[in-house]
């Protein structure tokens, strides 16, 4: 293994200068864009249940808003840092525009470890990320999300907090709410049903039948677990996940020669997404090292976990069967990695398009609770896969007619929105 570390801001701005220098943009637009338009770090004090308090450090990053108010996710990770909150800040931006959505990009993180913090405690730190960031959040400035270990219940005392300062109602200020307190249905499977409705979209323009695929899947929160049960559905074949497991700090792969079933692995698995080893064991599944969903024999590999997971020092693991990259984490391959996938002549799903369902949903969320009127789930699900499927035919159509890079060509139509919409505006 290589001892390389990958910073995912550098990675983010490797990435956008690649393309900046394609699309010959003028200095000015570069400097804007390649960095966020306003940071806020900040530190949350927080009353212990023990009567102690614990100082947590705080981060909001808008990375710009020029085509609407800044969408974002809020995290809960002990390994938070700001150049991972810009570099999902940035990439958020660009998500918004390939997806053709009017929002801008944003991310919020607080360095902390929720499996370890009480329900009590969570909701304190909840509150106060709320009371630090008044003024700059809003259903019209910048509006968060869940993200990793954050979910319905902190967004709602989110909105509870903001409510209260503010003494009115205003329930599109935050998205990711339970559905009955201004949640849409569908947001919880819509990132993982994008991915698959981007994935087939990309498997049926290849004459490839999606029944007749296999897959290694790493991440079983929502995204990988959504994502594995509409692939299923479809007729595909899981045939192994790997994930992370709170309880033994390792990860571990799943393994099941005849496929996965993916109902019966989330009932045994947390709300963070930790799946129990000796459960998994008992239902007959073949324990692996964590890593071992690389190696796979597969068709498609499905990266849903975090940034930075396929690098030049893993790449040789892939298996030479595998003829797909469908990136549903934000950023999970690192930039020198993409002459290798070209190399191999891999079919790349690139992550911004292909996890877009999440913001989508989020946006129609959004609209629904500023409207007060709320939609169906079949509804929401039909208007996202309308969506997906017309983003996914713009970048797939591009990539075609200029014989470019899958993960360039979405880029450039995102960089393209968003810098003509600066222009427009006068910033640069």
């Amino acid at each position: 293994m290589s001892n390389i570390s990958y910073n995912p801001y550098e990675s983010a701005q490797a990435q956008f200068d690649r393309v900046a220098e394609q699309l010959n943009l003028n200095q000015g637009v570069r400097e804007l864009l390649r960095q966020p338009m306003k940071e806020f770090h900040f530190t949350i004090p927080v009353k212990m249940d023990d009567g102690t308090t614990k100082v947590f450090k705080a981060f909001r990053v808008r990375h710009n808003d020029a085509r609407g108010p800044a969408k974002g996710g809020i995290r809960f990770h002990p390994h938070e840092t700001a150049d991972t909150v810009r570099a999902l800040s940035m990439w958020m931006t660009w998500k918004c525009a390939v997806v053709d959505i009017p929002l801008g990009g944003a991310k919020g993180g607080v360095i902390c470890d929720p499996h370890n913090l009480s329900l009590a405690e969570q909701e304190r730190l909840c509150r106060g990320y709320v009371r630090q960031l008044y003024g700059q959040l809003g259903p019209f400035s910048d509006v968060p999300a869940p993200d990793v270990m954050t979910n319905g219940q902190h967004m709602l005392w989110m909105l509870d907090e903001y409510e209260t300062v503010s003494g009115a109602r205003y329930p599109g200020m935050i998205t990711g709410k339970p559905v009955g307190m201004g949640g849409s249905l569908g947001r919880t499977e819509a990132t993982g049903y994008g991915v698959v409705y981007v994935l087939s979209e990309l498997l049926k323009n290849e004459g490839i039948d999606i029944k007749a695929t296999t897959a290694s899947l790493q991440g079983f929160g929502n995204v990988g677990e959504y994502a594995a049960r509409m692939y299923t559905e479809l007729g595909g074949k899981i045939l192994c996940v790997s994930c992370w497991n709170q309880k033994d700090k390792k990860s571990y792969t799943f393994k099941k020669e005849d496929g996965v079933n993916v109902p019966e692995l989330a009932s045994i698995k947390d709300s963070f997404g930790s799946i129990d080893v000796e459960k998994a064991r008992s239902l007959g599944y073949d324990i692996l090292p964590g890593d071992a969903w690389l190696s796979q024999d597969v068709d498609i590999l499905i990266p849903a976990a975090l940034e930075n997971q396929i690098t030049p020092a893993v790449f040789p693991q892939i298996s030479k069967s595998v003829r797909v990259l469908c990136e549903a984490a934000n950023g999970p391959t690192t930039p020198d990695c993409d002459p290798l996938i070209q190399e191999r002549g891999l079919l790349l799903l690139p992550d911004f398009l292909c996890n877009a369902g999440g913001v989508t949903c989020s946006y129609f969320e959004q609209v629904q609770c500023n409207m007060n009127y709320f939609w169906s789930r079949e509804e929401v699900l039909d208007k996202l896969k309308y969506t997906m499927t017309k983003a996914f035919a713009g970048v797939y159509d591009l990539a075609k007619s200029q014989n470019m890079y899958m993960r360039d060509a979405a880029y450039t139509i995102a960089i393209n929105r968003v810098a003509n919409t600066v222009k427009l505006r006068g910033w640069a």
